[in-house]
């Protein structure tokens, strides 16, 4: 079973983040923060974060 290396929080002003778990920071991609986002938004995001943590991992374990 694989862990998943991001999640969502919501922010005390009712936006969401994706942030990584292990560090707690919000998620980047090059120049890209995920945070004040909408809820939908955030869910989609941590999905396709997690599906392509989860290929590259799968990559280097082989």
């Amino acid at each position: 079973m694989t862990s998943k290396r991001y999640d969502v929080r919501k922010e005390a002003d009712g936006t969401w983040t994706v942030f990584d778990i292990f560090t707690g920071q919000p998620a980047e991609v090059g120049t890209s923060v995920f945070n004040a986002l909408s809820s939908d938004e955030a869910v989609d995001i941590v999905h396709l974060l997690n599906w392509f943590d989860a290929k590259r991992r799968r990559q280097f374990s082989h």
